[in-house]
């Protein structure tokens, strides 16, 4: 696989603390950087107790200044919680800061609750509908600035940040056909259309100023140790934060147990094993098998490689073991 990037979401374990955990993901950036991923992407949510990205430009250029020349970026940010033109200040700043390392990943749900959207003085009921139009804008802003311009993103105007559009439906593949954008889905918690999703993107695609074809990225979960058991060990946490998800119940990641068959009911662990049936969880023969079936089955340009493991050192193991595996397709 010539290009692979890790996501993160500088997640708060049991014992831990949000500092810990955004000392943790710059770590993991420069291992990243060490192990040939082309991009480091962070992820806005918002009163999720478990998650420290929520600032999540902010977080970007705390990895960036510890790094070199691995590429930051959001994926992403959740649109609809913003106006256009902060967004562009904010990803303009951080490509003035950091040229010619940042991406902008866009997505179209809030990415919380309703109470919180509330909060965040969007309204839910229009914010999602006007998302292509606020897409645009923001591309507007990106732009090199046009005469009597009123307003501009100082920094942000002429930088042209690539911006990428992330979905879990067919709604960001259709629209990122039609501008002509990169897309990405988000098969490592919503795996269910990722097919169709793709199918869709490439036979829609039309080409702009960005991109001349499409091109498109999946992520997917890697739980990768010394075994097969302990693999499957490792994955037990994001199980259980699943489960407290479907509950209501959302926290701080959990240790992995030595028994999955007490992280819930039957039916809630089926509902996590669904959500999370794209992962390459083992040793790394195991990994490896699991990848190349992956990139033969969807044809992807690009894989983005996430993991929620409780422990650092093993969390950064995992994500070694799955770029030796990648380098080897």
């Amino acid at each position: 696989m010539q290009t692979y990037s890790m996501l993160d979401l500088a997640v708060i374990t049991e014992g831990s603390s949000a500092r810990e955990a955004l000392f943790n993901a710059r770590d993991l950036a420069r291992r990243a950087e060490q192990q040939g991923y082309k991009r480091f992407w962070m992820a806005e949510h918002h009163n999720m107790t478990g998650i420290a990205s929520a600032a999540t430009s902010v977080a970007l250029g705390f990895v960036a200044a510890g790094t070199e020349h691995i590429r930051i970026g959001a994926g992403g940010v959740m649109l609809p919680n913003h106006a256009p033109l902060v967004i562009a200040e904010q990803y303009g700043t951080l490509a003035t800061l950091y040229p010619d390392r940042v991406d902008l990943g866009l997505g179209r749900a809030p990415g919380t609750d309703g109470a919180t959207m509330q909060a965040l003085r969007r309204d839910p009921r229009h914010a999602a509908d006007n998302f292509p139009d606020d897409v645009r804008e923001l591309l507007h802003y990106f732009e090199p600035a046009e005469p009597g311009q009123k307003v501009r993103a100082v920094p942000g105007v002429g930088l042209r940040v690539p911006l990428w559009l992330l979905g879990s439906s067919l709604y960001s593949a259709q629209l990122a056909a039609a501008l002509g954008l990169p897309f990405a889905f988000a098969s490592h918690f919503a795996p269910t259309m990722l097919g169709q999703a793709l199918a869709v993107y490439r036979e829609r695609f039309q080409p702009s100023r960005y991109l001349d074809q499409p091109y498109a990225m999946a992520a997917i979960n890697v739980f990768a140790a010394d075994s097969d058991a302990e693999g499957r060990r490792l994955m037990t946490s994001v199980e259980q934060q699943f489960v407290r998800l479907i509950r209501g119940n959302p926290g701080r990641l959990q240790p992995p147990v030595d028994h999955p068959d007490e992280i819930g009911t039957p039916m809630e662990r089926a509902q996590a094993q669904q959500a999370l049936s794209e992962s390459a969880v083992g040793s790394a023969d195991s990994v490896h098998a699991w990848l190349q079936r992956f990139v033969e089955r969807t044809r992807v340009d690009e894989l983005m490689i996430t993991g929620q493991i409780h422990d650092h050192e093993a969390r950064c193991r995992s994500f070694a073991i799955a770029a030796e595996a990648l380098r080897a397709l």
